[in-house]
C-alpha cells in the first residue's frame, strides 16, 4: 500500500468527484481511479459508492476516512519530531486560513503579535475551509484560522485539536442598492425566485449558513445563479447586482460604508460568528509552542 493512496482517497472524500479530485492530485482520471481501486483492493472492502449520481463514501469508506486522516497526521507528527531531534526541524510557523480572514484579519493580528513579542518566520496558505482542514489534519500546518459557529460542526475533533477564540464577526445578507433600497430584499414571506449567489460544499461559511438560518425549504425558494467557495467572488457578484448573498461583515464593511452594497435583510437574517484559531493537541516545534502559549493567555480556548 502506497501512502499517496491515502492522500488520493481523502481528496476524493472531499471533492466527491473523480475528475476534480484527480485534477487536485495532478493525475489523469484513469490513473487516479486505478489508485483508488488499488486502495480498495488492499483494504478488502469497497470504499466508494459509484452507483449514485454524485459519488459517496460507503459505510466502510466513512470509517476508513477517519483512519486515513489519523495515519497521515501521526506520520507528519513523527516526521516533525524526528527532524526536531536531529536538529533538522525548521522553526517556521505554518498557518492556514480561510481566504476572507487571510485578507481581513490575519495581517493586522500578526502585526499586533509582532509588536508584543518576537516572531520567527511565518508561512500562510489561504484556501477554502475543507482544504484548510485537510492541511491541519494531515499535519502540514500548525494553526488554522477560520470562522466558526456552535451549530456548524467541523472535522477538527476536540480529542485531537484545541482552539482559542480570537474575535467576533457577523455573516450578513447583502445586495446591490436600487433606489435607496436593496435590489434583492429578503423577507420570510418572499424569498421565492430571488437570484442567489451560493457557497459550494468546500466553503465553511456556506456550511455555517445552512446549519444556522437557511433551512432546506428556504434554500429551495431561491434561484441559484452562481456558486463558489470564495466569499470575495460572491462579494464582487453582489456589487454588480447579480443577486443576494451572505458575507462576513469584516469583508464588506467598506462597501456598506460607501453605499456600494446594502444589507438585504434585518437582523433575523444575520449570523454571529466567532474567529477561532485551531491547533493539534500533539506537541509541535518550540516556536509553535511558544507562540501558542502567548496567544492562549488572551483567548478563550478549549
Amino acid at each position: 500500500m502506497d501512502i499517496v493512496w491515502l492522500e488520493d482517497f481523502l481528496a476524493l472524500a472531499m471533492e466527491r468527484n473523480f475528475s476534480r479530485a484527480a485534477e487536485n492530485r495532478n493525475l489523469s482520471q484513469p490513473a487516479f481511479s486505478r489508485r483508488i481501486k488499488g486502495l480498495e483492493e488492499w483494504v478488502g472492502a469497497r470504499l466508494i459508492d459509484r452507483d449514485t449520481h454524485r459519488i459517496a463514501l460507503t459505510e466502510a469508506g466513512v470509517a476508513f476516512q477517519g483512519v486515513a486522516e489519523d495515519v497521515l497526521r501521526r506520520l507528519a507528527l513523527g516526521r516533525d519530531e524526528a527532524r526536531e531531534i536531529s536538529g533538522e526541524q525548521t522553526e517556521m510557523i505554518r498557518f492556514v486560513a480561510t481566504q476572507s480572514l487571510a485578507v481581513t484579519f490575519f495581517p493586522a493580528w500578526l502585526k499586533e503579535l509582532g509588536e508584543k513579542g518576537s516572531l520567527g518566520p511565518i508561512s500562510l496558505i489561504a484556501d477554502a475551509m475543507v482544504a484548510c482542514e485537510n492541511l491541519l489534519l494531515d499535519g502540514d500546518a500548525d494553526f488554522l484560522l477560520c470562522h466558526a459557529h456552535p451549530a456548524a460542526k467541523n472535522r477538527l475533533e476536540e480529542t485531537h485539536f484545541r482552539w482559542v477564540r480570537l474575535g467576533e464577526d457577523e455573516l450578513i445578507p447583502i445586495s446591490a442598492p436600487e433606489n435607496g433600497a436593496p435590489k434583492f430584499a429578503l423577507s420570510r414571506d418572499a424569498t421565492a425566485r430571488l437570484p442567489f449567489l451560493a457557497f459550494d460544499e468546500r466553503s465553511g461559511l456556506g456550511h455555517i449558513l445552512k446549519a444556522s438560518i437557511l433551512s432546506e425549504s428556504t434554500l429551495a425558494g431561491f434561484r441559484t445563479v452562481f456558486r463558489s467557495h470564495l466569499a470575495s467572488a460572491q462579494l464582487n457578484m453582489a456589487r454588480n447586482g447579480m443577486g443576494v448573498t451572505w458575507t462576513p461583515l469584516s469583508l464588506c464593511r467598506d462597501d456598506l460604508d460607501a453605499g456600494r452594497l446594502v444589507r438585504a435583510g434585518g437582523d433575523e437574517w444575520s449570523v454571529p460568528l466567532e474567529i477561532r484559531l485551531f491547533r493539534p493537541r500533539s506537541r509541535r516545534n518550540a516556536a509553535v509552542e511558544e507562540l501558542w502559549s502567548f496567544i492562549a493567555q488572551g483567548g478563550y480556548g478549549k
